[in-house]
């Protein structure tokens, strides 16, 4: 499973928003939509902040 997968699975289960995400990350909407399609990934600082959001870890 790549990240872009496990992402979504994770915000769906979580009953996150793209959105709502975004702001949680203090990033845009698009950015998040990015990482879902596997178009771009986000900063270490916000993997972590994601790691920290949906309780796993970073690896």
């Amino acid at each position: 499973m790549n990240f872009s997968e496990k992402l979504q699975i994770l915000r769906k289960e979580k009953r996150l928003s793209q959105e709502g995400l975004a702001e949680k990350l203090n990033v845009s909407r698009q950015a998040v939509s990015k990482w879902k399609s596997g178009q771009s990934f986000p900063e270490l600082d916000k993997i972590i902040i994601l790691s920290d959001i949906f309780r796993v870890t970073v690896d």
